[in-house]
């Protein structure tokens, strides 16, 4: 079965779940029309769906290589990525001073979410471009600005993040990569990094790399470390791709999945590069691109579930055991489970989308910690559901789940990698116990007391078990306070079991506003989610009590250790 993008779904949570309505409202994103939103979805789907998908086997059995160092993409991806570029999807939300549509964030992660679904490996391209936009729209001065966002918009140009070395991954401040003031305003930059995803690129007549690197004057650690524009073609007086860089791609790493994405180890050998933001300030401008990615990575998850769900749920509608499987009590719980977690999983991300948007739009600091609250949440639930129903997708193929050429194994190897890039989900865990609970816990209590107030006012009108929501919103109240007075190595070992039990009860509350505006399958679902999945956030919990005492008891050996 092909891939349809879940238009319907999108616009159903964009109208009933989250506050779009309310972004749309404002000066900022006033354009946002009801028949706009129809337009962008109805379009970006039809691309998603009939371009791109097409592309995501070719891309699996003939993977992006080198030849002679000149990279060549997986067939079909430039026709694919002219479609992107040519329907303006990758400035969605950008500037329009540069060319972008100045469009809701929500509306771009919705745009995401089908092209992920549609073809992973290719979607990576404009989803690291959207992040080196971001961050230079925030931190680079005007010149920048003037010379990158227009050709980064447009998809001339795409970018990409340059973080991690051989011997410093989420360690960043181990970083070795040098910079060397040219004199003239820019730097030699000199040094090597690794995982560099569409480090290089036929799809695109320049690549740009924003490349984390320490100045000669800076400290150890994160502190010290500064962000560059190193270009793979410097830019001549008229802003077109000149003489290269001393930047080369030395290999394709061979990966489990998105083999069409082409994972690079990069050389800078004194490349040319130009200070983005201020010197030192390197973490503050790569956090900006980061997080933009972080939420987009959370997207990506979601996207492929629903590829992979699609696929499963026609197989188990024409597998014949005794009748179709689909039938049976089972594959049936397989199925709708998994359907229940993709939407709790959906609007998280486009609740975070939102927030963001409406933070951008009123300048509100309640907006902004509630995406900022939301984002590690949004990236971790989004990836764990990718990986829970890619997987469930191939049990459900059964043995054919495991032969490459029914398609199902493909999601499960692509989606794997989610969890891991743009900051492990555990890093994500830690953040939001961490430095997400700064303000004593406040953003996470105010959005735990709108849950509550919410399962009131429904408690009449909703034919789920009310209770069951707003008790466990109240349970998750207690359990954060108490978390913020741990001490931190107490509270990161709760970090994970602490945001898997926030996802829940998030994804109870969201089914809950789902079903009072919908129709009967939007509350039988919901009734399957608390009845289903909701419960487990109670273990989540009293896993998060236990502490690292005992774990930092047990000794290596037991581990395994020789």
């Amino acid at each position: 079965m092909a891939y349809r993008a879940p238009v319907d779904q999108i616009r159903f949570i964009l109208n009933n779940v989250v506050p779009f309505n309310e972004v749309a409202a404002t000066e900022t994103y006033a354009e946002a029309s009801p028949d706009m939103v129809d337009a962008i979805l109805n379009e970006a789907g039809r691309m998603a769906s009939e371009v791109l998908a097409p592309l995501n086997e070719a891309g699996d059995a003939h993977p992006a290589r080198l030849e002679n160092g000149v990279l060549r993409s997986s067939p079909g991806f430039d026709k694919g990525f002219n479609a992107i570029a040519e329907g303006g999807w990758i400035g969605l939300s950008a500037d329009p001073e540069y060319g972008g549509a100045g469009l809701p964030q929500a509306l771009n992660m919705a745009v995401g979410e089908f092209m992920a679904g549609a073809c992973l490996s290719l979607q990576l391209n404009p989803l690291l471009t959207q992040g080196q936009i971001e961050a230079l729209e925030h931190h680079a001065d005007d010149e920048m600005k003037a010379l990158y966002l227009p050709k980064l918009i447009s998809g001339e140009w795409n970018g990409t993040m340059n973080l991690t070395e051989p011997q410093a991954g989420s360690d960043v401040g181990a970083l070795k990569t040098k910079a060397e003031p040219n004199g003239d305003g820019s730097y030699s930059i000199t040094g090597q990094k690794i995982y560099i995803t569409w480090g290089d690129s036929d799809v695109n007549e320049n690549t740009c790399h924003a490349v984390l690197a320490r100045l000669p004057d800076g400290v150890d650690g994160t502190k010290g470390i500064s962000l560059f524009m190193v270009p793979k073609f410097l830019p001549d007086e008229n802003g077109k791709p000149g003489k290269a860089n001393n930047v080369k791609v030395v290999s394709l790493e061979h990966k489990l999945g998105i083999h069409g994405s082409p994972t690079c180890v990069m050389e800078y050998s004194g490349a040319k590069g130009w200070l983005i933001g201020k010197e030192h300030g390197g973490m503050a401008a790569m956090f900006t691109m980061m997080n933009a990615a972080r939420l987009g990575v959370g997207v990506q998850g979601v996207g492929v579930a629903e590829a992979a769900l699609q696929k499963a749920v026609a197989y188990a509608a024409e597998r014949e055991q005794f009748g179709p499987i689909i039938r049976h009590p089972d594959v049936r719980r397989m199925l709708a489970t998994s359907r229940a977690e993709i939407f709790a999983a959906r609007a998280i991300c486009l609740a975070c989308a939102t927030a963001l948007d409406m933070a951008e739009a009123t300048g509100d600091a309640e907006w902004a910690a509630r995406a900022a609250l939301l984002t590690p949440i949004a990236k971790t639930y989004g990836t764990d559901v990718g990986c829970r129903v890619a997987d469930t997708a191939v049990q459900v193929h059964g043995g054919m789940g495991y032969v490459e050429e029914t398609g199902a194994a493909q999601y499960l190897r692509d989606v794997r990698i989610t969890p891991i890039y743009e900051g492990t989900n555990g890093i994500q865990a830690m953040d939001l116990v961490g430095r997400k609970m700064m303000d004593g816990g406040a953003a996470a209590q105010a959005l735990l007391e709108q849950i509550q107030d919410e399962a009131r006012a429904n408690s009449k009108v909703c034919p789920i078990r009310i209770e069951s929501l707003w008790g466990a919103a109240e349970t998750l109240s207690e359990a954060t306070a108490q978390l913020v007075e741990m001490d931190m190595e107490d509270r990161f070992a709760a970090a994970v079991p602490y945001l898997s039990a926030f996802a829940r009860v998030l994804g109870a509350y969201y089914h809950l506003k789902a079903a009072v505006s919908g129709g009967e399958d939007e509350r039988l679902m919901a009734k399957i989610y608390v009845d289903r999945i909701l419960p487990r956030y109670r273990a989540d919990l009293e896993e998060a009590e236990a502490g690292f005492g005992d774990l930092k008891a047990i000794s290596d050996t037991a581990l395994g250790l020789a």
